[in-house]
């Protein structure tokens, strides 16, 4: 019998290194989207029991926010510790996405919302590989550098609150992507790195919609249990992000993803208050 898609994702969660679990990751969603063409068996949604933490390498270190080195990124050193911050953030996502799907199987929620979710991991693993595959360009790898270790505390903190989930993750932390994203783009496009350009437009393309999934399926669950998606929204981000949401902000891009500024902007101002000097 086929493992069920909860099953493969906790699968990928388990997996350490960062190719192998990318591999893994894009072999699993192409299984799902055969199937849901008929091109395939069936997989049945099914329920896993996915880690508290997932896998990861020996390598990189992981640091406190705080103690990870800061670099220009005018410098050569600078530009490879940008694309090597960017592979890590890819790499979280990956198993984000992969931790909706196990983590909240049992909830009674649309195929669709599967599909989104699986689209989306696929998304990331290229976008890991596009960014590995710069760093080697480079002459660098993934693992070279220390790495952020607070960036699974938004998936631990809504662990079992879905919505939660929905409003840290794609519609807060990946939001933050289309803000910067176009900066990093700049830099590497100055410096004449074009594979480096080309890598990042296609994850700033597509991380739009990553952003809508999110935006989405939160309406679709205020919806369902008749509550303001915005007065949702601001509770819990306000209960489970940590810091502020800082403008300036891609407010087109954010638009275009189904975030409209009364959503974010008062936040900016309420964190930014409670926010230590």
């Amino acid at each position: 019998m086929s493992a069920s898609l909860a099953e493969r994702a906790a699968e990928i969660l388990t997996t350490a290194d960062g190719r192998a679990k990318t591999a893994l990751s894009r072999s699993h969603a192409a299984d799902w989207f055969a199937a849901r063409a008929g091109e395939a068996p069936p997989i049945a949604i099914g329920r896993a029991t996915p880690p508290r933490h997932p896998a990861r390498p020996d390598r990189p270190e992981l640091l406190s926010p705080r103690d990870v080195p800061r670099r220009r990124p005018g410098s050569p050193a600078g530009r490879i510790a940008l694309l090597h911050a960017v592979a890590h953030i890819e790499l979280n996502a990956v198993d984000l996405h992969w931790d909706i799907i196990a983590r909240f199987a049992h909830v009674d929620m649309p195929t669709g919302f599967f599909d989104d979710w699986v689209r989306a991991a696929d998304d990331e693993s290229r976008h890991f590989n596009l960014m590995c595959d710069c760093l080697e360009e480079l002459d660098s790898f993934y693992g070279a550098l220390p790495a952020h270790a607070g960036m699974w505390r938004a998936a631990e903190d809504t662990a079992v609150d879905l919505m939660g989930r929905l409003a840290v993750v794609p519609m807060v932390l990946e939001a933050r992507g289309l803000d910067v994203t176009p900066g990093m783009i700049e830099v590497f496009r100055k410096a004449g790195l074009s594979s480096a350009v080309a890598a990042l437009e296609t994850i700033y393309t597509e991380e739009v919609a990553h952003v809508a999934y999110g935006s989405k399926w939160f309406h679709f669950l205020c919806g369902r249990e008749n509550r303001d998606p915005k007065e949702v929204f601001h509770d819990l981000v306000r209960r489970y992000f940590h810091g502020a949401l800082k403008p300036p902000f891609n407010d087109e891009k954010r638009a275009e993803a189904g975030l409209p500024p009364d959503f974010y902007w008062p936040l900016a101002e309420d964190l930014s208050h409670d926010a230590p000097a």
